[in-house]
């Protein structure tokens, strides 16, 4: 039996851990032809090699404009196209309100989660709106994207610019007449890299842990399949009338 997404090629950043590893590991199930990408060499060529299936792994700086022009083009070069672009690839911030936060900081965290999806998005749609079968953007932005607090001055403006790029994204394609979906996925507190160097760097681990948790109407921390699962979705031919829409996987948490 074919699976969901058998005959699709899909490129994912960050895929080196988290949330990027577990949805490239569920779209392999799904019969997907997976390449993913990573500024961290070692721990990418390993991720691939755990993913298998003739997974392959492209080392990436998503900041560098020259580089997405590579990869995607490695991608078209490997597979003959594109059919599915994951943008992952982030970081967190130092965060602090709009007196503490640096302007450096502020330009770095911008440059990763903002420009970094940016550049994915411009050429991912370069190169699918040759394609003649449906294809799919999918950017992570984050519960930080849609509601805020008076410390994630840098982070939630990042996240912001996600969701509100991915909709500009998505008119875009459907104006032009390109057969291409692009949305949003916006997680809540996810058992992933980021969230344990969060917990790790409070003086009481268990405590930040619970404190998270206490967040979280269904009183848990999310597992990274929980947001795989999403992505697998918004990338098969499943959301083919889907598109600018905010993804919500959240716990909960964005209706207290």
């Amino acid at each position: 039996m074919a699976g969901r997404m058998t005959g699709k090629v899909a490129l994912l950043t960050g895929g080196a851990s988290g949330l990027a590893l577990a949805s490239a590991k569920l779209m392999v199930a799904e019969g997907a032809k997976v390449v993913i990408s990573d500024r961290q060499k070692d721990k990418g060529a390993q991720a691939a090699a755990e993913i298998g299936h003739g997974t392959l792994f492209l080392e990436q700086d998503v900041t560098s404009e020259t580089r997405w022009a590579e990869v995607v083009d490695e991608v078209v070069r490997r597979h003959g196209k594109l059919n599915v672009l994951l943008n992952s690839a982030g970081v967190a911030a130092p965060d602090g309100s709009i007196e503490d936060v640096s302007l450096a900081d502020f330009r770095r965290v911008m440059a990763i989660n903002a420009e970094g999806t940016f550049l994915g998005c411009k050429n991912a749609v370069r190169v699918m709106k040759e394609n003649k079968e449906p294809c799919s953007i999918i950017n992570i932005s984050s519960v930080a994207g849609l509601v805020s607090g008076w410390s994630m001055t840098a982070y939630s403006s990042s996240k912001a610019a996600v969701r509100l790029l991915t909709k500009s994204v998505a008119l875009h394609c459907a104006r032009a007449g390109y057969d291409i979906r692009c949305n949003s996925v916006h997680p809540a507190f996810i058992d992933t890299p980021m969230v344990q160097e969060l917990i790790d760097s409070s003086s009481d681990r268990d405590r930040a842990a619970q404190r998270l948790r206490r967040q979280v109407p269904l009183g848990r921390i999310g597992e990274p399949n929980d947001i795989g699962y999403m992505v697998v979705y918004l990338a098969s031919d499943e959301s083919r009338f889907v598109t600018a829409a905010e993804m919500v996987v959240d716990g909960g948490c964005t209706a207290i």
